[in-house]
């Protein structure tokens, strides 16, 4: 018999699968089928500055006033416009939607981390366990859930795009350009692929606007609204508008946070750049597009499984050998992609980065968020906006100037952040470890054998004077 708290763990999880398998497909897919005027890449741009906007206020607010699930719900139904958006993809449709899901981005993750901390702790609290392992555990199930999106996404675009047969050859002097052997600014997409059939993308399209619709109803009908209480109350004290809307920034005072911005971008960094950067310049450059869809099932699949076992071994290793991992498997990558010229004949080596990567974003992923429900249990919401916040602003810094630089000053940029990440993250880790920071429900429960104590001894000098 499972746990109230796992079980909704799990309705979770499956909601973020079934929304991401749409929307991981389509950022996947929009430098190629929106190329025009590079409106796909614009899109996904507006798409990232506009949650930064919304992490700075929009996620207290909307936390406390709807409570976590229903912050997921409206969360979303942003995503799933972006969706409608690609039906008739154009300036005036994919620009707005992207601002949409912008603004609903950061409410949708902060509530699922809130959620997940706020069921993780309880859980803890019941079982008598340590609440930063339980916290971990969970995070590691939803990650190895959720990540499993990019297999399923992927895998329905091959599928149905897989029905228009036309496959480009790759020119000899593409193959010289490919990799950090050549500035690499010239490769362009159009040369190595051709847009499908429209029919098959509407169909593709509908799918996706499909899965997302069901994602909503997923967490609607199944999920518990274990806040919901606590978000009635707020409405009820009606606390000043901006008391929440500060409540992103004040967090900013803490310099454990501050010391963890490096950590955070460094996430949006190295995402932007398998998504991006190695798509186009290694795998669509020297294989073809139709070849990206599998090496992203492969980043996927390992990410899924990563993402599951090290939630679990966080247990037992703790954090930081497993940020430790995470890193030399980055840096390893990022210096041998310097290195390496990719040629057809290596086809296996093209699966290799993705799984790598995928390996080393699991512990990004599952760890980070972990840390920051650890660190700051009194202000949960505030800090996972400040988490997509600085991982977003890592995104549209990544699109900012992936058009003018070349691919290999890109690497260099990613190496310098992930060695400046190598520095800060273990100051707050040593102080977490000196200082462990109690659970707001752990810290309550001291409060009050603290008071009845004090309460005890106040009687009991009554008594005696």
């Amino acid at each position: 018999m499972i746990s109230r708290n796992f079980k909704n763990v799990l309705v979770v999880s499956i909601g973020f699968l079934s929304l991401f398998t749409a929307f991981g497909g389509l950022q996947s897919l929009q430098s190629s089928l929106n190329a025009a005027e590079g409106m796909g890449v614009a899109s996904l741009s507006v798409i990232y500055a506009s949650i930064i906007v919304s992490s700075m206020f929009l996620p207290p607010i909307m936390i406390k006033n709807l409570g976590c699930k229903w912050t997921i719900v409206a969360g979303m139904a942003c995503y799933v416009s972006y969706s409608f958006g690609n039906l008739h993809p154009g300036w005036y449709t994919l620009i707005p939607t992207s601002v949409i899901l912008g603004l609903g981005g950061s409410p949708l993750w902060s509530a699922k981390c809130t959620y997940l901390t706020i069921s993780g702790n309880t859980q803890a609290a019941k079982d008598g366990k340590k609440g930063s392992d339980v916290i971990n555990q969970y995070f590691g199930i939803f990650f190895f859930i959720f990540q499993s999106s990019a297999v399923w996404g992927n895998l329905m675009s091959s599928l149905i795009f897989g029905q228009d047969t036309s496959i480009a050859d790759i020119p000899e002097e593409q193959l010289r350009a490919c990799g950090a052997a050549d500035c690499g600014l010239n490769v362009s997409s159009n040369s190595t692929s051709s847009r499908p059939a429209q029919k098959l993308v509407w169909t593709l399209v509908g799918c996706y606007i499909g899965v997302g619709v069901l994602a909503m109803l997923i967490i609607a009908v199944f999920l518990d609204n274990i806040d919901g209480e606590q978000a009635s109350q707020f409405r009820g004290r009606k606390e000043p508008f901006f008391h929440t809307f500060l409540a992103t920034f004040r967090l900013l005072k803490d310099w454990r946070l501050v010391t963890l911005i490096p950590l955070t971008m460094y996430s949006g960094f190295e995402q932007s750049f398998l998504a991006g950067e190695y798509t186009k310049n290694y795998v669509t450059c020297a294989l073809g597009i139709h070849f990206v869809g599998y090496v992203m099932m492969c980043f996927g699949a390992t990410n899924s499984l990563c993402s599951f076992l090290f939630g679990r071994l966080a247990r037992y290793t703790g954090r930081a050998p497993l940020f430790l991992l995470g890193a030399l498997v980055n840096f390893a990558c990022i210096i041998a992609l310097l290195l390496w010229r990719p040629d057809p004949n290596q086809l296996p080596i093209f699966f290799v980065f993705p799984a790598l990567w995928g390996m080393a974003d699991a512990v990004w992923q599952t760890q980070t968020n972990a840390l920051y429900g650890i660190l700051f249990p009194k202000d949960k919401e505030a800090a996972f906006a400040n988490y997509r916040m600085w991982e977003s602003l890592g995104f549209v810094i990544a699109f900012a100037y992936s058009t003018f630089l070349c691919l290999e000053y890109k690497l260099y940029i990613l190496l310098a952040v992930l060695l400046l990440t190598s520095v800060t993250y273990p100051i707050v880790e040593y102080h977490e470890y000196k200082n462990p920071t109690l659970p707001v429900e752990q810290a309550t429960r001291s409060h009050r054998k603290g008071s009845v104590r004090a309460d005890e001894f106040k009687i009991m000098s009554q008594t005696r004077l």
